[in-house]
């Protein structure tokens, strides 16, 4: 199976800088990959360096928490795309969800989709953090909000993508016509196959290069 044209190769750290984030770049164009997925204060730049490539930027949005205010997250996806990110991963308000206010939860991916327009909007949910159950019923709620995609994880939280996770997110996401990107600690060839089998479009990850050196084996 081809994996580069399903990775988001992804560097998120707080301490990246400008070298790592002009590294990352090139690796995506030597390897094929879909995309890379950087912080907005990047995205500028990334767009610059990948300009002659196809690919694509990808950033985030309310990350990691997704506790900010719908009101600061539309800003921010809309200066995302100002600076010509591709598309935009938003966290998830996950205590709204958490308190049964579902109605908040759909307005503030509605906001954020009419912010990014014409971009495609993944929401992470944070699967770590949410029984089988509400990883069904937050994907639900991701396709009601018009967003494109289901996001597992940010890697910043307790654990990131399984495959159990995935068949779920797969489950939903194909009654719901929305895709699954997989992330959150898929360092190995191995787990990320497993991945896009169980039903991922996408896979998000710093790891990859080491993923895709053997697609033509």
């Amino acid at each position: 199976m081809n994996i580069a044209s399903h990775v988001e190769h992804t560097l998120l750290k707080s301490e990246a800088n400008v070298q790592d984030i002009i590294k990352l770049c090139q690796e995506a164009v030597d390897y094929k990959l879909f995309g890379v997925c950087v912080n907005p204060c990047y995205v500028a730049l990334a767009k610059h360096l990948l300009t002659k490539s196809q690919v694509q930027v990808v950033t985030v949005i309310g990350f990691p928490l997704g506790a900010n205010l719908t009101a600061v997250k539309a800003a921010e996806a809309r200066a995302a795309v100002s600076d010509h990110a591709d598309e935009v991963d938003m966290v998830m308000n996950i205590g709204a969800f958490k308190s049964g206010n579902y109605g908040a939860v759909v307005e503030d991916i509605q906001a954020v989709v009419a912010a990014a327009t014409p971009q495609p909007v993944k929401v992470i949910i944070e699967t770590c953090l949410l029984t089988d159950a509400e990883k069904a019923r937050a994907t639900q709620l991701v396709a009601q909000g018009g967003a494109q995609f289901v996001k597992t994880s940010t890697g910043f939280g307790s654990g990131g993508a399984t495959v159990h996770d995935v068949e779920i997110l797969r489950r939903e996401a194909t009654a719901a016509g929305i895709g699954v990107k997989a992330a959150g600690g898929i360092r190995d060839r191995a787990l990320a196959l497993e991945l896009l089998q169980a039903g991922a479009d996408r896979l998000g990850t710093s790891a990859g290069p080491q993923l895709v050196r053997n697609d033509d084996e």
